[in-house]
């Protein structure tokens, strides 16, 4: 196998297979670092193994046992007392996939990777802890991806995972799924981690590809898992209906070339109507349950616009009074934003620009390149192209995703054009 081949399929593992590693290492060693220094160790050995001997046929088996048997040999090594090595034991008989009727859990839940992030998601650590350190190591996001998710500096990032994992071990928080009378408590920590996860996935932070269908595919996979564990939930239905209703139209935000489509001028007759409807009927569901949240709410937006005929028959109106009502649940200035765009779209691009500007003022945007890059749009469109290209020029200093630039530098191209 040439070199280009090999390094292709251990980033393919890397994206599949990641979560399921380290979840499946911290469930046998109970060692958060251990797990993914073992892990990371795993991935760099495949590299140059599978250069030599070709891609196993189960790569995410074979990381497993490699980054499994990493972790016994350091166990062994730094083994000083009976608990290291029970632990070390533990770890070597270890041998098969994970097997629940041995688990001593009665929680019905056989993922391990669910599992991890009830273990991230313990109300004994701040949400914000909990959530980005269940994308740190369940979706494999580098510290920056998640500082910029989070929009903070990565030191801050950084330090919140740290004290993240200390309090895990410290307090001894089990890898588990717990009883059903607890679940609620750790409820709005899971629904943000499986948001966050498929938001990565549906526009990623950085690199080439503006869209990671496996995160996506995960995202969607672990809700449905925790539909059926939770589904009198409201919110779970919520969320799931949201995941699956953006996912119907994930095929053309890019084209052929890879560069990104705007919703106004996506191909609708390609979207998935399949997963359309069972969103629409999920969100019928919960919200029947009379108990609404910012999942059904921001699923009523989706609705909005892919029950739509057209970008033109989408009911702004409508949208801008839902984001409305989602900023009572979650007072943010990206949801302040998106608010703008829905206002500028239903009453005028100046309407929209008194919004933006307002957030502006605020600075609690500073360095997110969707607010520039918002500006310059409504601009545009009211025709005020010399202002228009200014404002892309400041979103091209901060965007980070490659068909993002390419996307703002066409639009820039066309206001200077203009």
């Amino acid at each position: 196998m040439n070199v280009p081949d090999a390094e292709e399929a251990v980033a393919a593992a890397f994206r599949e297979e990641w979560g399921q590693v380290v979840a499946t290492l911290i469930r046998v060693t109970g060692d958060w670092d251990l797990a993914e220094e073992c892990a990371q160790d795993a991935f760099a050995q495949a590299l140059d193994r599978w250069r030599r001997d070709g891609v196993p046929r189960r790569p995410g088996a074979w990381l497993t046992t490699t980054a499994r048997n990493r972790a016994l040999d350091v166990l062994r090594r730094e083994a000083v007392g009976a608990a290291k090595l029970r632990e070390a034991a533990v770890l070597a008989r270890d041998e098969g996939p994970y097997d629940p009727d041995h688990d001593g859990d009665d929680s019905g839940v056989q993922d391990d990777r669910l599992r991890l992030i009830f273990t991230c998601c313990h109300p004994a650590l701040a949400i914000e802890a909990r959530v980005a350190l269940t994308l740190r190591t369940l979706a494999g996001l580098t510290t920056a991806e998640i500082a910029r998710a989070f929009l903070v500096p990565e030191a801050t990032m950084a330090q919140r995972l740290v004290r993240a994992k200390k309090k895990i071990r410290n307090a001894g928080i089990p890898y588990r799924v717990p009883p059903a009378h607890l679940l609620p408590e750790r409820t709005t920590g899971v629904l943000g981690v499986l948001y966050l996860l498929f938001n990565e996935g549906y526009a990623a932070t950085t690199g080439g590809d503006l869209v990671r269908t496996d995160l996506c595919a995960e995202a969607i996979r672990l809700a449905r898992v925790l539909v059926r564990l939770m589904p009198d939930e409201p919110e779970t239905l919520g969320l799931l209906a949201l995941l699956l209703l953006h996912d119907a139209r994930r095929h053309t935000r890019v084209d052929a070339a890879g560069e990104l489509v705007t919703l106004e001028d996506q191909d609708r007759s390609a979207w998935d109507r399949a997963e359309i409807d069972e969103g629409a009927t999920l969100l019928e569901t919960a919200l029947r349950r009379g108990s609404p949240g910012p999942y059904q709410i921001q699923a009523a937006i989706a609705a909005c616009h892919t029950t739509a005929a057209t970008a033109e028959d989408t009911d702004w109106a409508d949208v801008a009074g839902l984001y409305g009502e989602l900023a009572r649940f979650v007072p943010s200035a990206v949801v302040r934003l998106n608010r703008a765009v829905a206002v500028g779209m239903s009453e005028g691009p100046d309407a929209g620009l008194a919004l933006v500007a307002e957030l502006e003022h605020e600075g609690d945007l500073v360095g997110y390149h969707l607010l520039p890059a918002t500006r310059a749009d409504l601009l545009r469109r009211s025709g005020r192209t010399t202002e228009a290209a200014e404002a892309y020029e400041r979103a091209l200093e901060l965007v980070e995703n490659d068909a993002e630039r390419r996307f703002l530098e066409k639009r820039l191209a066309e206001c200077r054009s203009a």
